[in-house]
């Protein structure tokens, strides 16, 4: 398993999801999932997903500027760090944002988002 060629598949289906169908993303995340969101702890899959399609705009395009990753630990866990602009519809000016992915594997071979935390980045 590519490091790198994991994370990058991970960031393109999140934010694709997320822009598209964010109820999509409630397969993504588990019970002992948390989001902090903007400095809100939100813990578990459907409350995490409740937050996310509860937002105040109805659509949004990501465009993903940096990913980095590393593996974490011996359970061959990966941190994800996402940096790069949102563009909400109908607004001119472009959201600076942030966020970390700590993925865990799961029995089948694919990952699951145990913590995820995003900030908006302003100047």
């Amino acid at each position: 398993m590519d490091p790198e060629s994991v994370s990058k598949a991970f960031v393109e289906h999140y934010y694709t999801t997320f822009d598209a169908n964010r109820a999509g993303l409630a397969g993504l995340y588990q019970d002992t999932s948390m989001l902090s969101f903007e400095g809100e702890k939100i813990q578990g899959g459907s409350a995490i997903v409740t937050k996310l399609t509860s937002l105040p705009f109805q659509q949004c395009k990501h465009n993903i500027s940096t990913v980095d990753s590393q593996p974490s630990g011996p359970a061959g866990g990966m941190l994800v760090f996402v940096s790069g602009n949102l563009q909400l519809a109908g607004e001119q000016h472009v959201l600076k944002f942030s966020q970390m992915f700590h993925l865990m594997p799961t029995p089948q071979g694919s990952f699951y988002v145990q913590n995820d935390i995003f900030r908006l980045n302003y100047a």
